[in-house]
C-alpha cells in the first residue's frame, strides 16, 4: 500500500515549518540554509516565485516569495504579517474507514483547512478496501496532492501527514505507537455525547476515529472500549461518514483548538 504516497513528502519534512532566523520586516530578504530548502523541496515542492507561510524568530507568521531555492540554500523576501498563526495549538489526528467514491479526497481537502495535522485511513468490517476503491480507476495516488494543494489555498505553514492506508490492526496499533486521547464516532452510542466530552481540559494530542457507512461494527466498538477510547454520539440524527468526520473535527477544533 506504500506505492502511491512515494511521490509525497516525509513524515519528518511535514511536521517542520520554515523558520527565519531574524524578526522580519517587510520587503526584507532572509537568507536561510539547507533545512529550510529541504522542507520547501520535498513537503511544498516549491520553485522560485512561490508564496509560503513562514514562522519569523519571535513567533509570528509571515508570508513570503521565494527568490532563490537550491538544495544547499533559499532566499526568501517577507511581505506580509499573518494576524494569527496558521497552526492550531492542538495536534489533532483523523483516522478515517476509507469511504466509498470519491468523498475521501473531500474529506482530506476539508480536514487540512481544519487545521489538522495527521490524517490516516483504514480498513474496517463495514469499509471498502483499497484494492475495491481502485477497482475501476487508481485514484488514491492523487491523495498526496489533494493535501498538499489544500495546504497551499488555506496558507498552512506545514503539510499534514498523509498516513499509508492501515489494515485494521495495523490502525489499533497506533494507539500504543503514538499515545492520544481517543475519540471514537459512534452511532450506536446512547448516553455519551462528544459536546461532553470537550468540557474536560484540552488534552496535547487528540485522535477522531470515524467510521464507514454503516458504522464500526459491534465487536469493533468493543474492542475501541476495552481500549480507554471514548465513543461518542454526534446526535440524534445519522451523518454521511464525510459530514461526521468534518463537523465532529471543526467543533474540536472550536473548544481545544484554534477556532474558540
Amino acid at each position: 500500500m506504500k506505492a502511491f504516497f512515494e511521490d509525497g513528502p516525509s513524515s519528518e519534512a511535514c511536521r517542520q515549518i520554515v523558520d527565519l532566523p531574524v524578526i522580519a520586516a517587510p520587503e526584507e530578504e532572509v537568507e536561510l540554509g539547507a533545512r529550510e530548502a529541504r522542507i520547501l523541496l520535498e513537503c511544498w515542492q516549491a520553485r522560485c516565485g512561490a508564496i509560503v507561510t513562514v514562522r519569523a524568530a519571535d513567533g509570528r507568521f509571515y508570508r513570503a516569495r521565494v527568490t532563490a531555492l537550491s538544495a544547499e540554500g533559499v532566499r526568501l523576501v517577507v511581505f506580509a504579517a499573518l494576524p494569527f498563526a496558521p497552526e492550531s495549538p492542538l495536534f489533532l489526528e483523523v483516522f478515517q474507514a476509507l469511504p466509498q467514491r470519491e468523498r475521501f479526497e473531500l474529506v482530506l481537502e476539508k480536514l487540512v483547512e481544519l487545521g489538522v495535522m495527521r490524517i490516516a485511513s483504514f480498513v474496517s468490517t463495514h469499509s471498502i478496501t483499497l484494492e475495491e476503491r481502485d477497482a475501476r480507476q487508481r485514484k488514491s495516488h492523487r491523495w498526496p496532492d489533494v493535501v498538499l494543494r489544500a495546504a497551499r489555498q488555506c496558507r498552512r505553514a506545514l503539510v499534514p501527514e498523509l498516513v499509508p492506508v492501515l489494515s485494521w490492526k495495523d490502525a489499533l496499533a497506533q494507539m500504543n505507537l503514538n499515545p492520544a486521547f481517543d475519540i471514537v464516532l459512534c452511532e450506536t452510542e446512547k448516553s455519551l455525547r462528544l459536546s461532553a466530552v470537550l468540557e474536560i481540559p484540552a488534552p496535547p494530542r487528540v485522535r477522531l476515529w470515524v467510521g464507514p457507512e454503516g458504522g464500526f461494527s459491534p465487536e469493533e466498538v468493543a474492542v475501541f472500549k476495552a481500549s480507554g477510547a471514548c465513543c461518542v454520539s454526534l446526535g440524534g440524527r445519522i451523518l454521511r461518514t464525510e459530514t461526521a468526520a468534518i463537523a465532529a473535527a471543526a467543533v474540536i477544533q472550536h473548544r481545544w483548538g484554534d477556532f474558540g
